[in-house]
Parts: structure tokens; C-alpha cells; sequence
């Protein structure tokens, strides 16, 4: 009976809502960003950054802030969503992001915003605070990533494989074997060459190992998605593109500069049984930044849907608003 009275109290998302502007802003580079507006115009502003490389934004995005207290800006990254060009790779790296997040924060009007991301979007929303801590009133953080080969081994190489058998012998099914030494790259020659039917049943092969692997139990609606042709091409791309690169970042380097965020409230959102980002990576942040809230959430994989991790997100965004 306590149990399901704790599951009764878990906060869900907001009821759906449509953005009050959208437009696209034009980097300037050969990109085109979208970009949409929700909540209360002039409201507590806020910035939601996407996971993938490539995932885009999603209508449910929206409604992780409370619409009468935030002024969310949501934004498809560079090559994915309603961006264009749709898997394109130039001029495309972590930092061209943060660069695009400054300039929709000055579009936005905004001397400070709440920074939000999950997944590899919390990659991205350490680069941008430890590059602009003053820019930055508070962070909330899903599913640590860093972006380390020791992660990239642990899901493309040996670790998620022993606890998806079945999942991973597809995903290496349209590789040789004399290449899976080395899936990373394998799939990067394959989704950068060829024609483009042969990428998109690369890309669907690569992206859908990670939609049966994002949450505790099956979603069939999370493995629909990444099945698709047309996002499975970006979200492949883009993260292949992003990975061999090491994301742009040196070794360790949002680990060891975490005492730029210093000062700048924070919480620390994680899924005990993530097989994406492996829970060590989101210790070792909470141990680098020991200001920030910590929350391991038990019975709970990577996806920003699952009930414990999703409670939590709500209630941070909620305590930030009220705070002020």
C-alpha cells in the first residue's frame, strides 16, 4: 500500500501546450535553426536542450516547465527536427551549439536563463555553463553524459551488450565481423558514404538500438520513432559525426572544469539502471559539483519519460520557479 501511494504522489507533465512563437534564426553558416516559444511571455526564462546529437524537440518537451511561471525557449539543433540542412554535418560541433544557444538567448532578451538538458543535452548544457557560468541561473541535469570512451565502449563495444543480447546482435548484424572491433566507426564510414538508402538502413539499424535500450521496460512508441527513416538519418549521423570527434571536448574536460559552476544552483537527475550513461559518470559529477542536488533514481533506465526521473524533473523545475 505505501508503494502505490508513492507512485500515486509522482508528479507528471504538464497538460500539453502550444508554443506562443516559433521562427528559425540563421546562423549565419549554412544552418537554420528552429526554434519555438512556450509559457507565459516574460515569465522565468529557461532553455531545453535536446539529447542524440540528433534527437530534436518533441510537443511533450513542453511541458516539463510550468507554463504560467516559464518562458521555455526549445530549440531543434543543428541537422535535426526542422532544422536544416536535415543530417547535415558542416559546421556542426559542440561548440557551433553553444554559439546558437548564446544567440537565442539574446534573441530571447534574456541576461540569465535556467539551462536544462538531458542526455547528451546535458553534455551540452555543461559545455555552454562552463563557458558562460554568468549566462546560466541554475541547471538541471538528466542522465550524465560526458562523452568519454569509456562510455562509447561500454554501449557500442562490451557492457550494454551483455544485458541486450538480442538487441545487440542486430545492431552488429550489418556490420562484417572483421569491422566490429570498432562499431563507432564502422557505422560512421557507412552513414558519411554511400548512397543514401544504404545510410538510411544504417541509421535505422544504429538508431534503433538505442531506442530499445533508453528505457527500463519496452516502449513501443520510443522504438517507433527511432525506426523512422527520416530521424533515424539524422539522429545516426549526427551522433556518429559528434562521437568520433570526442564531441570536440578533451579528455575529462567537464569533470575537471566543474568548479566553473561554482555558485550557479544546480540538480543532478539519474537513473539507477541507465544503460546508455552508465551511473559512475553522474557520481563523479555530483562529486565534482557537490553543490548541486543528487538524485539516483532507483527502477529507473536513461528516458526523461520514466516515472521516478520525470517526478523529479517537475519538482526542480517547479522549486527554480518559485525560488525566484
Amino acid at each position: 500500500m505505501e508503494f502505490r501511494q508513492k507512485q500515486a504522489m509522482l508528479r507528471t507533465l504538464y497538460p500539453p501546450i502550444e508554443p506562443y512563437a516559433t521562427g528559425t534564426l540563421d546562423t549565419g553558416d549554412g544552418h537554420s535553426i528552429y526554434y519555438e516559444r512556450c509559457g507565459t511571455p516574460g515569465a522565468k526564462p529557461a532553455v531545453f536542450l535536446h539529447g542524440g546529437p540528433g534527437g530534436g524537440i518533441s510537443p511533450a518537451h513542453r511541458s516539463l516547465f510550468d507554463p504560467k511561471l516559464y518562458d521555455v525557449m526549445l530549440f531543434d539543433q543543428r541537422g535535426c527536427g526542422k532544422s536544416t540542412p536535415h543530417a547535415g554535418l558542416e559546421a556542426n560541433t559542440t561548440w557551433h551549439l553553444v554559439e546558437d544557444i548564446e544567440r537565442l538567448r539574446a534573441l530571447a532578451g534574456a541576461e540569465q536563463w535556467l539551462v536544462f538538458g538531458g542526455s547528451w543535452g546535458s553534455t551540452l548544457a555543461l559545455a555552454y555553463a562552463q563557458m558562460h557560468p554568468e549566462r546560466v541561473s541554475e541547471l538541471v541535469l538528466r542522465g550524465i553524459y560526458m562523452c568519454s570512451k569509456p562510455e562509447l565502449d561500454w554501449f557500442y563495444q562490451f557492457g550494454v551488450s551483455q544485458m541486450f543480447p538480442d538487441k545487440y546482435e542486430r545492431f552488429v548484424a550489418p556490420i562484417p565481423e572483421a569491422e566490429r572491433g570498432d562499431m563507432l566507426h564502422a557505422y560512421h564510414r557507412r552513414l558519411t558514404t554511400g548512397s543514401t538508402e544504404d545510410q538510411i538502413a544504417a541509421a535505422r539499424a544504429w538508431s534503433l538500438f538505442e531506442g530499445e535500450t533508453i528505457t527500463l521496460l519496452p516502449d513501443a512508441a520510443m522504438s517507433a520513432q527511432h525506426d523512422d527513416g527520416h530521424f533515424a538519418l539524422a539522429f545516426a549521423r549526427l551522433e556518429t559525426h559528434y562521437f568520433v570527434n570526442d564531441c570536440w571536448l578533451e579528455p575529462g574536460q567537464l569533470l575537471r572544469d566543474a568548479g566553473k559552476l561554482q555558485g550557479i544552483p544546480g540538480t543532478i537527475i539519474h537513473g539507477r539502471y541507465d544503460m546508455l550513461c552508465p551511473a559512475h559518470y553522474a557520481w563523479a559529477l555530483h562529486k565534482a559539483w557537490p553543490e548541486a542536488d543528487f538524485h539516483l533514481i532507483e527502477g529507473a533506465g536513461h528516458a526523461y519519460s520514466e516515472p521516478g526521473i520525470l517526478d523529479q524533473l517537475i519538482r526542480a523545475t517547479d522549486g527554480y520557479a518559485n525560488k525566484g
